[in-house]
């Protein structure tokens, strides 16, 4: 510890452990320095606060170390081409951390080893790093950003060369180097001095220029004589002048702003989580502006406005909130109908394609069946579909649309990652159109399950903090009835068709019983498929002490009975409960209400 307040040279961080240890307060001591942050494929998360275990400007230097490091052995024209770096509006006064000061810390490091650094000038939206990572042909991106995290949090997100999030073994190698690179070179404090330096330089202008006029592509319609009237919040974050420029963009009226939530906040004052997915409570100021306005639709982002959430006011006077997967067919199918609209010839369509995650609904593989695309699914998280997209796209594939069912959706090539703000100016198109033909999102969502078949969907998780517990749970279900290697074949009532484990690399699916997504040993994840059309997933989560699970009823076209088909998956979901969690036996906690 004294080592760490040695080479600490922010006075806020040193005084905080000087008066933890003062007061001996040894359980918060434990917690920040008891173990250095793990660098995963999502890059870093944590507090902001000090020690190994928090973002600071020390763990901040040493990350940026490593991944120079990792960099520079990766690439020989890492100083031609250099690096970007981004960040949101985050801020924690008590340590002296913020994203733009560890933005600036990180661009000191690779300076002081004579690589150009991108620095944007001013906070951004986390999608303009991926996009600039491409635009540029640059090396690697950095966004500082917590992103949807309580206030208190701070990130680390890093992007490869092809513009999409790192993914495995990038994560292993740069862990490494961090590990080998802990001490502070001199230069890496001097960020005043870097942001002297010919070699930064500010993208801001022109990345800013360049992106709506590429996002441009996918506006198809100009409704600038069309008054729809639409409220967006940007939850005290990043995405409000981005989402007006977008607006503009395409020619569309401009959406009312919470006034509340538009400028950043880091304390994000109105809200209990800044996370649009948690709901009604984060859209309370946005409801009651779209109710004095006169406005059906509410779009959110998040913090750092990579997702987009969506509400629309429904005839009964109630709003309703769309999931992920209600969005993801919304989005889907417009950008199909749009596609469609300006591609005539009927052999292109097998040249198209459509990604979203496992664990997302496979509305867009029934779209894809009907009309003769291509769809696939990845592993979860955008880092994947990011990285498909690209291989794609290297094939000369046409990548149309993906999106994961935790509202995050890339509507367009030009940012291999989830865009909130794309998405939000694309949505805002789509309902401009339906309101012309005299229908809305509801209507039209209903429309597509009706042409496409119902897909409705249920998920949730338990929390357990015992990975013992964890483990047994999923091993009986991998030994099923004391059998080993041996899954079940019913579940209460309903008989399972399939089964995919993603721990294991076992899929009865396939002829050789082998897996086609990657597996990884080290988290828990199976698939059940039901022989009613029913799909479930139980997986842990890589970031909080949760066992989730995903389930869809994938009804056939023309089976319309949406009462009789959500009290199938009530009860296909009460027997999941029943026989593979055991909440009772396992001692778990059911999701807070």
């Amino acid at each position: 510890i004294t080592r760490q307040v040695v080479g600490d040279k922010n006075p806020k961080t040193a005084a905080m452990v000087q008066n933890m240890m003062k007061e001996g307060a040894v359980e918060a001591l434990r917690k920040c320095f008891s173990s250095r942050m793990e660098f995963g494929t999502a890059g870093l998360r944590a507090a902001m606060g000090p020690g190994i275990a928090c973002m600071n400007d020390l763990t901040i230097i040493q990350t940026t170390q490593g991944f120079c490091r990792y960099l520079e052995e990766n690439f020989g024209n890492l100083k031609e081409r250099g690096v970007v770096i981004g960040y949101d509006a985050r801020a924690h006064p008590t340590s002296g951390g913020s994203s733009k000061h560890f933005s600036s810390l990180a661009a000191a490091v690779f300076i002081s080893q004579g690589v150009p650094v991108h620095l944007f000038s001013d906070i951004t939206p986390t999608p303009f790093v991926p996009f600039t990572v491409s635009h540029l042909g640059l090396c690697a991106g950095i966004m500082v950003t917590a992103s949807h995290n309580p206030k208190q949090d701070n990130g680390y997100k890093v992007y490869w060369e092809n513009g999409a999030q790192i993914v495995s073994p990038h994560d292993k190698g740069i862990s490494k180097a961090i590990e080998e690179n802990l001490e502070p070179w001199p230069e890496s404090w001097n960020s005043e001095e870097a942001l002297k330096n010919p070699l930064l330089k500010d993208p801001y202008q022109d990345i800013h220029r360049e992106y709506f006029k590429v996002i441009q592509k996918h506006c198809h319609h100009r409704y600038s004589q069309h008054t729809v009237k639409i409220v967006h919040t940007s939850v005290h974050g990043v995405g409000h002048a981005f989402v007006q420029s977008a607006f503009k963009a395409f020619d569309l009226r401009p959406p009312y702003a919470v006034e509340e939530q538009k400028d950043p906040d880091p304390e994000f004052s109105t809200v209990k989580y800044p996370n649009p997915e948690e709901g009604e409570g984060v859209l309370t100021l946005s409801f009651a502006l779209a109710e004095r306005e006169g406005a059906t639709v509410v779009l959110a982002n998040d913090p750092d406005a990579d997702r987009l959430a969506i509400a629309e006011k429904q005839e009964s006077a109630q709003w309703r909130l769309f999931s992920g997967n209600e969005l993801g067919a919304l989005l889907g199918w417009w950008m199909f109908h749009c596609w469609k609209q300006q591609n005539s010839d009927a052999a292109a369509v097998k040249n198209l394609y459509m990604l979203s995650s496992t664990v997302s609904s496979k509305i867009l593989r029934a779209v894809a069946l009907k009309e003769g695309f291509h769809f696939e699914e990845t592993l979860t998280g955008f880092k994947w579909m990011g990285n498909r997209a690209r291989d794609l796209l290297d094939q000369g594939k046409t990548v149309l649309f993906a999106f994961e069912e935790a509202i995050g959706y890339m509507c367009s090539p030009s940012v291999l990652d989830k865009d909130g703000v794309s998405a939000a100016a694309i949505a805002g198109e789509m309902i401009a159109y339906l309101t012309t033909k005299n229908t809305n999102l509801s209507q039209q969502l209903a429309t597509i399950y009706e042409e496409y078949g119902y897909h409705i969907c249920k998920n949730s998780y338990f929390i357990c903090h015992d990975q013992n517990v964890i483990c047994s749970l999923f091993e009986r279900l991998r030994n099923y009835g004391g059998q080993k290697d041996s899954y079940p074949t019913k579940c209460g009532r309903f008989s399972i068709s399939a089964v995919r484990d993603l721990t294991t690399g076992y899929d009865n699916n396939q002829p050789d019983n082998k897996a086609v997504l990657p597996t990884s040993s080290s988290s828990q994840m199976i698939t059940f498929n039901f022989s009613n059309g029913g799909v479930a997933t139980m997986r842990t989560s890589g970031t909080e002490p949760k066992i989730k699970y995903y389930t869809e009823l994938c009804a056939a076209p023309g089976n319309s009975d949406v009462k009789h088909l959500k009290k199938e998956l009530d009860d296909l979901v009460d027997a999941i409960v029943e026989n593979f969690f055991e909440p009772q036996k396992n001692k778990l906690q059911p999701k807070p209400e």
